[in-house]
């Protein structure tokens, strides 16, 4: 009986970030139409969350990010929010490493989109079969920080795409160049190693798929081919008999 009155009152929190809500806003609508094809439930707060803090934390204000960090807890314990899910790898290393250590009770269980994309995939049995070469590039935040590498990948896999590894891939995929402020404050700086980046593509892939935002526009900025998670998921979905 418990368990069946925390399954009707809980709620989860789609939490897109900063970058996704305010700049990618098609990545934006995209997320939201992949979770309705998908059947995961969510609810949105857009007009009260505030940003994770990961970029003043990033900067050295860890008062700052405290602040804000607190402000979300507030709001989503206010809501009744038991999970959250985030397109965004910042915001999600935000939630899932980096508040633990400033809340001392948050509680709150956060789950990556691609993830939450692959297990309803695999509980639909969505597995297609028409192959397309593309390649795949590991965010900073989710890969090496977070440690999530397969999952996105699998995702691919199974909406038909023929993954052609970079030359360095994983824990040793080198960074878009755009984290840390650099693109930013060094965008000369941030476009050569974007391109630099890209030089280790294999191969002739169709599409360079990354799930970050910022990677994406990086990765867009140096090769046409350059294709933002949602985007490629939502093509296969729709592309999909009924």
């Amino acid at each position: 009986m418990a368990k069946l009155f925390n399954k009707l009152f809980s709620k989860t929190l789609y939490y897109p970030g900063c970058l996704t809500k305010g700049v990618l806003t098609k990545e934006f609508d995209n997320y939201k139409e992949i979770f309705n094809k998908l059947g995961i439930d969510f609810v949105l707060l857009p007009d009260e969350e505030v940003c994770c803090g990961i970029p003043p934390i990033s900067a050295g204000y860890k008062a700052e990010a405290k602040k804000l960090a607190q402000k979300n807890f507030d709001l989503f314990k206010n809501k009744k929010i038991t999970k959250i899910i985030t397109n965004c790898p910042s915001c999600y290393h935000a939630f899932n490493t980096i508040y633990p250590t400033l809340l001392r009770n948050w509680d709150i269980e956060v789950e990556h989109a691609t993830i939450s994309i692959l297990n309803r995939l695999k509980k639909k049995k969505i597995n297609l079969t028409r192959a397309e070469d593309v390649t795949y590039h590991d965010p900073c935040h989710l890969g090496r920080h977070e440690g999530i590498y397969e999952e996105p990948r699998e995702v691919i896999q199974r909406l038909g795409g023929k993954i052609i590894e970079m030359k360095k891939n994983r824990e040793d995929a080198s960074c878009c160049g755009g984290g840390g402020g650099v693109r930013s404050n060094k965008p000369e700086l941030a476009k050569r190693i974007a391109k630099d980046r890209m030089s280790h593509i294999r191969g002739d892939p169709k599409k360079i798929i990354t799930p970050c935002g910022m990677c994406h526009a990086q990765i867009k900025g140096a090769d046409e081919r350059g294709t933002e998670f949602s985007t490629y998921v939502l093509g296969k979905l729709r592309g999909m008999r009924r």
